[in-house]
């Protein structure tokens, strides 16, 4: 009976501890992600601050950070020029993440801290 009791104890205390370190790391998980919203939001002001480092009608080539679902539905290649975000549409299936693509500025975010284009190779 004492064993069990001990087993029980034991069983607990590592219940308590899991918990615990469960907690911790959430919260410093939020941290984390708090501090990468407030960057987030800093870079976003800095780039309404300054003046895009393209204009309408530029044929740019841009490496794709990562990829997005359009407002369309579709596919968008999330690329960066001087940290200027440049959302490309018409991005084939084959390219991947890294892949180098040229593409023509079409329009500007509502801020002018993005642009938008279209795939052209």
């Amino acid at each position: 009976m004492v064993t069990v009791s001990l087993q029980v104890l034991a069983g607990a205390a590592v219940a308590v501890v899991l918990v615990v370190f469960g907690s911790y790391r959430k919260g410093k998980a939020d941290g984390i992600e708090q501090a990468q919203r407030a960057a987030s939001h800093e870079a976003h002001e800095q780039a309404t601050e300054r003046a895009p480092p393209v204009d309408i009608g530029d044929s740019v080539s841009l490496a794709v950070k990562e990829f997005r679902a359009h407002h369309s539905g579709e596919r968008a290649g999330v690329c960066k020029k001087q940290g200027f975000v440049i959302f490309v549409d018409g991005v084939p299936d084959g390219v991947d993440v890294g892949d180098v693509i040229d593409a023509e500025i079409v329009a500007f975010g509502p801020d002018r801290n993005s642009a938008e284009a279209q795939y052209v190779g």
